[in-house]
């Protein structure tokens, strides 16, 4: 790996990290048409670690607010949404593992990660929702969950996802929007934690430090301004402008599994 593929990498996963068009779903159609099989854990992890930096520089206050009063709503909240991720990555982790090899899954994914995305959008822009923290119940956060864990299979996009459940729960836009980045938080951190044994392991080629500085980089630097871009879509209600490129990459996805 050079300093230029180390950059690319870095930036396609701080950009599809957040914005919907699921970075799995992306990294799977890469695997298959370049045909990538070396093993790069250590710089998985550092990539998703740069994408978790952008997370606490964008949403800092927010961070700051939930350590000095770690027992509010918000904190509750959180555990709850996070719960039916955590509890479906332990119990079902071989069945999303055999997910990661599928273009089909893949292109599916695209595909409902579009609809999802337009249907949340128009049922928000017909019923605008004013739920902020206090009015948002635990069910809610739970409901918002659900479609987080299944958005570990690859192509549904997590941030998408879960943006669009807050909006369908009545989420005011703002707060479901960064209700959606906090969820992350937990989300991204975990899997990190999961695969840092397997890295340490691995550890970093010499000859590779320098692509394995500057890529994490990347992903934080491109992951801040992912969420910048999507904050500012969901405000404006225009956030399914991202429904177009998910089913046109899904198509193409199909189209290439079943005639490659």
């Amino acid at each position: 790996m050079d300093i230029w593929h180390a950059i690319f990498l870095g930036t396609v996963q701080g950009l599809t990290e957040f914005l919907p068009v699921s970075s799995s779903g992306h990294l799977v159609i890469f695997q298959h048409v370049f045909n990538i099989t070396q093993n790069q854990l250590t710089f998985d992890v550092l990539v998703h670690m740069g994408t978790l930096l952008a997370v606490f520089v964008a949403f800092w206050n927010d961070i700051v607010t939930i350590l000095k009063r770690p027992f509010d709503k918000l904190t509750y909240l959180i555990i709850a949404g996070c719960l039916p991720a955590a509890l479906a990555g332990f119990l079902l982790a071989p069945i999303f593992e055999k997910a990661f090899e599928s273009l089909l899954v893949v292109g599916i994914g695209l595909i409902f990660t579009g609809l999802i995305l337009k249907f949340s959008e128009t049922m928000s822009n017909r019923n605008f929702g004013l739920k902020e923290v206090y009015e948002t119940s635990y069910w809610d956060a739970i409901t918002i969950g659900i479609i987080q864990a299944l958005a570990i299979v690859p192509g549904i996009s997590r941030s998408g996802s879960t943006i669009a459940g807050g909006l369908l729960a009545g989420l005011e836009r703002d707060f479901a929007a960064r209700f959606s980045f906090l969820l992350s938080i937990p989300v991204i951190l975990g899997a990190g934690v999961f695969e840092l044994k397997d890295a340490l392991q691995t550890g970093i080629p010499h000859n590779l430090l320098l692509p394995y500085i500057i890529g994490p980089m990347a992903a934080a630097l491109f992951g801040y301004l992912a969420i910048k871009i999507v904050l500012r879509l969901v405000r404006g209600g225009r956030l399914s402008v991202f429904s177009y490129y998910c089913w046109t990459v899904g198509l193409l996805t199909l189209i290439y599994y079943f005639f490659k």
